[in-house]
């Protein structure tokens, strides 16, 4: 995760210089915002010279799938205390619970707030430093953020997302996720990733809902 992850910081620390967002205030974003989808969205939205309501809406709806990830963990963290938990949701990304939820999923014993953290605190630095190499590099690589270095991360995550699939209602459900993400792809404001969460959702309770009638 933490190699796929490089490349997203350094191209965000790319377009964030290019677009002419202050080193301060694209460093600010990674430490304070600390979510790359909406990072990305945000100074691309900042760049076009969108209004502070409309850029803060779209993050929101980017973000909107961490209420699902924390829907999945609640069951595992309901122990913890609410002042852990609170920081624990600020450091929620897509790794960590991909991570986290694989751990968890395996069966193995497991303290959960210190997994969890441990996972969020190298994520955290990690991004951080690669936000720092793609400033510095951005002026003197033009065109970094064509070379499709992105695809690092969609590989690891396949690696991690493909041996959950156990059931015939999680494989419908990715499979189903997976084509209205491409079908929905041109969707104002990243609209098409909630359709497709919803849309995985919908499908995988329908079919688990079939084959708890027959059996």
């Amino acid at each position: 995760m933490l190699v796929g992850a490089a490349p997203f910081g350094v191209i965000f620390g790319t377009l964030a210089s290019t677009a002419g967002l202050p080193t301060w205030a694209t460093m600010m974003m990674s430490l304070v915002v600390f979510g790359g989808s909406s990072q990305f969205v945000a100074v691309t939205l900042l760049a076009s010279g969108a209004s502070i309501p409309v850029i803060i809406a779209t993050t929101f709806i980017v973000n909107l799938r961490h209420a699902l990830y924390s829907a999945t963990l609640m069951p595992h963290v309901q122990g913890i205390p609410k002042p852990l938990r609170a920081c624990m949701a600020w450091f929620l990304t897509d790794e960590t619970f991909a991570i986290v939820y694989h751990k968890i999923d395996s069966g193995e014993p497991v303290r959960i707030a210190s997994y969890y953290m441990g996972s969020a605190a190298a994520m955290y630095s990690n991004w951080q430093f690669w936000t720092a190499v793609g400033i510095v590099i951005g002026q003197s690589v033009p065109g970094i953020a064509g070379w499709g270095l992105e695809f690092a991360m969609v590989a690891t995550f396949v690696g991690i997302v493909v041996p959950l699939l156990k059931s015939r209602s999680q494989v419908a459900a990715a499979l189903s996720a997976g084509a209205v993400a491409m079908l929905a792809n041109g969707l104002p404001y990243k609209l098409g990733l909630m359709a497709a969460a919803f849309a995985g959702i919908a499908v995988g309770m329908a079919v688990a809902t079939t084959e708890g009638k027959q059996s």
